[in-house]
C-alpha cells in the first residue's frame, strides 16, 4: 500500500507541475528538449515530433523540464547558446523576455495550488459546507476535561468564545485549530458571560496524540467540551466553492509557516519533519481508508510541493523567481558568478535537507522503535 499510495499521489503531482511549466514554456515559444518524471537513469521513453524526449526515469522523487538552452543550474546563457542560428536561439529559455521567464518558472507550483484548490472544491460541490444549524449555539463551553487549563485559568460552563488573540472564532473547528497550532503556549481569549465580554488568557496544554495508524503529533489543548450543536449541509456553487478552496489553501499555508517557525525554534520536534518515506506511508495509510481520505491528502502534498517549490532557495522555482525579482528591481542580472555560486549552495542545501528528512523518517519506522 505504501508503494502504490506513494506512486499514485507523487507521480500525477509531479507530472501536472512539469506539466504547467512546459505548456507555459510552449505558449511562449519555447522549445523543450526533456520531459522527465523522475531523476537519473531513463527507464523508457520516446520523442514527439517537436523533439522532446518523454521518459521516465529511475528515481521517482521529482522531475523536470529542460528547455532548450537551459543547461546550467543557474539557467545562464552559455558560449554553446550563444553560437546557436538566431532561429533556434529565438526558441530557447533564456532568449525569452523575464516576464515570460518568471511565468514558465511560476507555472510549476501555481498548477499544483490549482490542483489542491480543484479537489478542495470538488469536494464541496458534492458534499456541501457543514454549517451550524443555529450559529448563535456556536462555541458554547458545555463541559471541562480532567486538569483543564481552561477551568484553572477561569473560564466557566456556559461561556462562548468568541476571538483568540484578537481573532474573531466563528465555528468550533476555529477554534480547535488555533489551539492545537500552539502548543504549551499563552493566548488570550475573549468570551462572552452572560452579556459581558472578557478576557482572559490561558496557556495551552501540550498532549500527543496518536491517530489510527499510531501517528503521533504534538498538539494544543485547553480541556474544554463543546456544548452539541446541531449541523447540516449546504449546497455550494462553483465559484463560492473556488473561493472557500483559495481560503482553506491559505489557512493551510499559514498552518505550515507556524510549523515551521516552531521547529526553528526549537517549540516543536524535528521529528515532525517528513520526507518521502513518510509520504509513502502516510499516502498508503490513507489509501487503506478510502477514495476520499486518499484524494484529501493527495490535495494536502500538492499544496505542500507549490510551497516547498516556492521557497526562495536557489535550484528551487522560488530560487529563480528570487533572482528575478532582483533582476527586475536592478534593471540587469546578477552577475553569472554570483548566482552559479548560489545555486551550488542551494544544491547543497537541498541534498542536505533530504539526507537529514530520510534518515529522520528511516528512525520513525517501527522497525526501528519509531
Amino acid at each position: 500500500m505504501w508503494i502504490v499510495g506513494f506512486l499514485l499521489v507523487l507521480g500525477p503531482l509531479v507530472t501536472l507541475h512539469e506539466l504547467g511549466h512546459y505548456l507555459v514554456g510552449r505558449l511562449f515559444g519555447v522549445k523543450a528538449d526533456a520531459f522527465s518524471i523522475g531523476f537519473g537513469k531513463e527507464l523508457a521513453g520516446w520523442t514527439d515530433k517537436r523533439g522532446t524526449r518523454w521518459k521516465l526515469s529511475a528515481l521517482p522523487l521529482g522531475g523536470y523540464v529542460q528547455f532548450a538552452g537551459d543547461m546550467s543550474a543557474s539557467s545562464q546563457p552559455s558560449q554553446e547558446w550563444l553560437s546557436l542560428p538566431a532561429s533556434e536561439r529565438n526558441q530557447t529559455f533564456q532568449a525569452k523576455p523575464l516576464w515570460q521567464r518568471a511565468l514558465i518558472v511560476a507555472a510549476g507550483p501555481a498548477t499544483n495550488l490549482l490542483v489542491a484548490v480543484g479537489i478542495i472544491a470538488a469536494f464541496l460541490m458534492v458534499y456541501g459546507k457543514p454549517v451550524p444549524a443555529d450559529p448563535a449555539e456556536e462555541n458554547y463551553v458545555a463541559s471541562f476535561t480532567e486538569k483543564s487549563a481552561a477551568q484553572a485559568a477561569g473560564v466557566h460552563i456556559g461561556d462562548r468564545i468568541i476571538a483568540i488573540d484578537g481573532k474573531a472564532m466563528t465555528r468550533w473547528e476555529e477554534v480547535k485549530e488555533q489551539i492545537a497550532l500552539r502548543p504549551g503556549t499563552r493566548m488570550t481569549f475573549t468570551l462572552e458571560r452572560g452579556g459581558e465580554r472578557l478576557t482572559i488568557p490561558i496557556t495551552t496544554a501540550s498532549s500527543i496524540a496518536r491517530d489510527e495508524f499510531g501517528n503521533e503529533s504534538r498538539i494544543g489543548l485547553i480541556g474544554v467540551m463543546p456544548r452539541d450543536v446541531e449541523r447540516k449541509f449546504e449546497a455550494v456553487g462553483p465559484v463560492e466553492a473556488v473561493g472557500m478552496g483559495f481560503v482553506e489553501c491559505w489557512q493551510i499555508t499559514r498552518f505550515m509557516v507556524t510549523g515551521i517557525k516552531q521547529i526553528l525554534v526549537g517549540d516543536r520536534s524535528v521529528k515532525e519533519l517528513g520526507g518521502p518515506i513518510k509520504i509513502a506511508k502516510f499516502s498508503g495509510e490513507r489509501l487503506s481508508l478510502g477514495w476520499e481520505q486518499f484524494v484529501s491528502f493527495a490535495a494536502l502534498i500538492s499544496l505542500n510541493l507549490a510551497f516547498i517549490n516556492l521557497l526562495p532557495i536557489p535550484t528551487l522555482d522560488g530560487g529563480h523567481l528570487a533572482f528575478y525579482a532582483a533582476e527586475a528591481i536592478r534593471r540587469k542580472p546578477a552577475s553569472q558568478r554570483s548566482q552559479e555560486w548560489a545555486y551550488r549552495t542551494g544544491i547543497a542545501f537541498v541534498l542536505a535537507l533530504m539526507l537529514f528528512v530520510t534518515i529522520n523518517d528511516i528512525a520513525s519506522l517501527p522497525i526501528f522503535g519509531g
